[in-house]
């Protein structure tokens, strides 16, 4: 994989100019987009990775909807019949 990584930078070589945020920069075509897809990543991974801890917290406190772990009770008339 890493071989695969070093290839593709290699051959996108050609400077490309960047701006993010009011800074400006030349950096290597390849370079570039491996740093866009980095913080693509981090952009999707960060929020997920929050809302399942805040999943997390709330299902150990208890103040999730709960959900029975065992087989369904049968009650009432139905219950009578067996």
């Amino acid at each position: 994989m890493l071989l695969l990584l070093l290839i593709f930078l290699l051959q996108n070589g050609q400077r490309a100019e960047v701006s993010f945020f009011g800074a400006h920069g030349q950096l290597p075509m390849g370079v570039a987009l491996l740093l866009a897809a980095v913080f693509g990543i981090l952009l999707v991974a960060l929020p997920g990775t929050a809302r399942i801890m805040q999943l997390k917290m709330r299902r150990e406190r208890g103040t999730g909807t709960e959900r029975p772990t065992g087989p369904p009770r049968v009650t009432g008339e139905s219950a009578d019949r067996l």
